[in-house]
């Protein structure tokens, strides 16, 4: 039989943690700020403010340089259909020191955090130099192809 020790788990939340803990950071999901999604999917922002499929990499980078606590989990949103490693990982980010002040006045809730990734990740190096990349190979597609058995 097992014993209960009546300690609860490490990963339990309990008021008694302070806003340092990572489980009470607030947590970022890709699909949270991507404009593919529609909000039964878990979009929580504007469509006109999302990113198109952004990447929890762009997150993390966008947030560390605003200055904020950035934390990275290996976690899946549970409303993703797709197991692709493309849409895993999860970012953690500290809002509030121990005392209850605020880590960072530009962001005081997790709203204006979201907001200011739709702003920030279009304007990252990687987002501008894509599209012009992604053009030219759409430029040569259906020139070579036959029309099969079909017509003789």
């Amino acid at each position: 039989m097992a014993t209960y020790s009546g300690a609860p788990p490490v990963l339990q939340w309990s008021p008694d943690k302070k806003f340092s803990d990572r489980e009470r950071w607030i947590c970022i999901y890709p699909a949270y700020i991507n404009s593919k999604k529609s909000i039964a999917e878990g979009r929580r922002i504007a469509k006109s403010r999302a990113v198109e499929n952004p990447t929890y990499q762009e997150i993390r980078d966008v947030l560390v340089a605003s200055g904020l606590n950035v934390g990275v989990e290996n976690k899946q949103y549970s409303r993703e259909r797709s197991k692709e490693l493309l849409y895993r990982g999860r970012i953690r980010v500290q809002l509030k020191h121990d005392d209850g002040s605020l880590y960072n006045s530009s962001f005081p809730t997790r709203d204006s955090v979201l907001l200011h990734l739709g702003d920030m990740i279009p304007k990252l190096k990687t987002r501008l130099s894509k599209p012009s990349g992604e053009q030219q190979p759409q430029s040569s597609q259906g020139k070579g192809k036959g029309k099969g058995k079909g017509r003789r």
